[in-house]
């Protein structure tokens, strides 16, 4: 029988990672959060159009209060916070989001969000393998997704340096701007993230 996920998991802290620090979305993330949502580059793989500045301030609020993961259907959306420094405040330059896809099955979805500005530097990545961890290590799920545009080389790329293969490609499955378009899925085992990470499970 397989072992059941290790749920509810409540957010208490943030997550901390070398650079960054993961933690939920407030009102006051709204103008760095708005920097990068507001942008049609941005939004060209995603399902929603850029945001107005009102737009994004209900997202912070809805996405701050969703703190719990227990089931089907929950999520924990965290801003990717680069710390303050000398000379420079601490800003927001992206999100990492989790859901539980299915309790029965296991099974969690991944997704991220970056700006622009911040590209290239393995923030996303960093981002992802904290998430990851949660997934496996204190989730204990079996499987985790990412569902992309196929489109969307620098995405694809990431899955593939988080260990993620592509297990689907779906032809014109969805109604997309005004458009049809493909779905891509991405996906990784709890066992596979654990041997290529030696990282114990946190309930064993």
């Amino acid at each position: 029988m397989a072992a059941e996920p290790y749920v509810p998991w409540v957010y208490t802290e943030p997550i901390l990672t070398e650079r960054l620090r993961l933690r939920l979305e407030t009102i006051d993330d709204t103008d760095d959060v708005f920097s990068y949502q507001s942008r049609d580059d941005v939004c060209r793989y995603l399902l929603f159009e850029p945001r107005t500045r009102d737009e994004v301030a209900e997202r912070m609020l809805r996405n701050g209060a969703a703190t719990t993961l227990a089931k089907d259907g929950d999520y924990v959306q965290l801003a990717l916070e680069l710390p303050a420094t000398e000379g420079r405040p601490a800003r927001v330059i992206g999100d990492s989001y989790f859901t539980i896809a299915s309790l029965e099955q296991s099974r969690g979805e991944i997704g991220w969000t970056l700006h622009p500005d911040y590209h290239g530097r393995g923030y996303a990545a960093e981002a992802a393998r904290a998430v990851l961890r949660l997934a496996f290590d204190q989730l204990g799920l079996h499987r985790v997704i990412a569902e992309l545009d196929p489109r969307n080389e620098a995405s694809i790329a990431l899955c593939r340096r988080l260990g993620m293969r592509e297990e689907a490609h779906f032809v014109k499955d969805l109604w997309f701007k005004g458009d049809w378009a493909d779905t891509g899925i991405y996906a990784i085992l709890r066992d596979e993230w654990l041997a290529a990470n030696r990282s114990p499970a946190a309930h064993d």
